[in-house]
């Protein structure tokens, strides 16, 4: 009796727990993100979002920078017709007067901009992919530095995906968000930028230590649960490098099939994926891209006939020139390129017409020491119908109120009767079916 009491009193052996790796009905139902167990992916790790984050911190700060400079481009300081960003305050503390030099700076800046921009695509969702467990992590805060980072990570994720997809929807030019597209990016890129380096400054020393030990080294667990990598990883079907290489390739072809609309010939037909690629629009000395055409713009014969002269104004009052008058001034010759802030360019065309700082002198003006001037479009349509033009843009020779190119009148969608060209000026501000143009300070 005793013997059988003390068999039923011994301790009865504690359950082993279940290893983390065992498949997840056998660890019983996770059913929400917010459990660590429902993200089992065992490709996710700190290293792999670290060298994504590496990856997005060199492409980031030059998008940003390279957009920074593309908005300079436009003289938003200059006047109000130029300024797509009003009330940007103190945010417009870097702006300068855009350079005229060298001709091809827009061309590289606008390209460099949207290329790399659409090339970062698959990093971007693959980094968001990586660490899409930490949005759900719970409790939500558990310190002030922990707050600060979510705080970082929620404006970077949002700032992030609104940066990318307005801009891919304008260089589709399909935009569909409410309001110009200008202020709209700019200010999201401000926000996006200053919570990418706040995120930066929290997660780089993490960073560092992950790249530090080994990029990617397989099968290695967190150190603490803060960190992107599962529990309770599902088995491997691709390596951490495999992912990674899945990712370079998806960019590569993401660059392979958008930078051709930055050049003429065979290489514009790659441009498969954005608008200004594939097939020239025409042939002859006309046959070259265009943004907006005149039917877009409004603009009919009676607007550009017969009819049609240039006003100029300026201290010696106002002087309309016909087409003809135009011709028969001193006319000057200037390879340019056009480049869109869409991301696409020409190579140089060889523009022939009457240079801005001659018809500024008509004006009353001395030739060497021009003003600024007030270009005005015929155009009923779009945007950028007026545009103001800095005194250095009107002061170098190269910038014509151009009247023919490649040794043939304008055609109506490049702008006949005259158009303006500028070197490095952002393409909308070489405004065609000019009509007007009034010389004088517009500060």
């Amino acid at each position: 009796m005793d013997a059988r009491r003390r068999i039923r009193t011994l301790p009865r052996p504690l359950p082993r727990p279940l290893p983390r790796s065992l498949p997840r009905p056998l660890r019983g139902a996770l059913t929400t993100p917010a459990d660590p167990g429902f993200w089992r992916s065992p490709v996710r790790g700190v290293r792999f979002t670290a060298v994504l984050g590496v990856v997005l911190l060199a492409g980031l700060t030059l998008l940003f920078v390279t957009g920074l400079l593309s908005y300079a481009a436009y003289n938003p300081d200059l006047a109000a017709v130029n300024d797509k960003t009003p009330g940007k305050g103190w945010l417009g503390f870097y702006l300068f007067d855009w350079p005229t030099g060298p001709v091809w700076l827009y061309r590289l800046n606008q390209g460099l901009h949207v290329t790399v921009g659409i090339a970062l695509v698959p990093v971007l969702l693959a980094k968001l992919w990586s660490v899409i467990p930490k949005l759900f992590t719970l409790p939500p805060v558990r310190s002030m530095a922990h707050a600060l980072e979510r705080i970082s990570l929620l404006l970077l994720v949002g700032g992030a995906l609104f940066e990318f997809l307005t801009g891919l929807l304008n260089i589709q030019l399909e935009y569909v968000f409410p309001g110009s597209f200008y202020p709209l990016h700019f200010y999201g890129g401000w926000v996006f930028f200053a919570a990418f380096l706040a995120h930066t400054a929290l997660k780089l020393p993490q960073a560092v230590r992950a790249l530090r030990g080994g990029v990617l080294r397989e099968g290695v667990l967190p150190a603490d649960r803060d960190e992107p990598a599962p529990p309770g990883p599902a088995p491997a079907t691709v390596t951490r490098r495999g992912a990674l290489a899945v990712v370079g390739a998806g960019s590569l072809l993401m660059l392979a099939t958008s930078a051709g609309r930055s050049f003429d010939g065979p290489l514009r037909a790659t441009a498969l994926l954005t608008p200004r690629g594939g097939a020239e629009p025409g042939r002859g000395p006309n046959g070259f891209q265009i943004n907006k055409t005149a039917a877009y713009a409004g603009v009919t014969r009676a607007d550009t006939g017969e009819g049609w002269a240039l006003t100029v104004s300026g201290p010696a009052g106002e002087i309309r020139l016909s087409r003809d008058r135009l011709l028969a001034m001193d006319q000057y010759s200037a390879a340019l390129p056009i480049a869109c802030v869409e991301g696409w360019s020409t190579s140089d065309q060889w523009w022939r017409g009457v240079r801005l700082r001659d018809l500024a002198a008509l004006a009353g003006y001395p030739a060497d020491r021009p003003p600024d001037v007030l270009v005005e479009s015929v155009q009923r349509r779009g945007s950028f119908r007026r545009v103001a033009l800095r005194d250095n843009q009107v002061r170098d020779p190269r910038s014509l109120l151009a009247l023919r190119v490649n040794g043939e009148d304008l055609s109506p969608d490049h702008g006949y009767p005259a158009r303006i060209i500028v070197p490095a000026a952002p393409g909308v501000m070489n405004t065609k079916w000019v009509g007007r143009l009034t010389f004088g300070e517009l500060r």
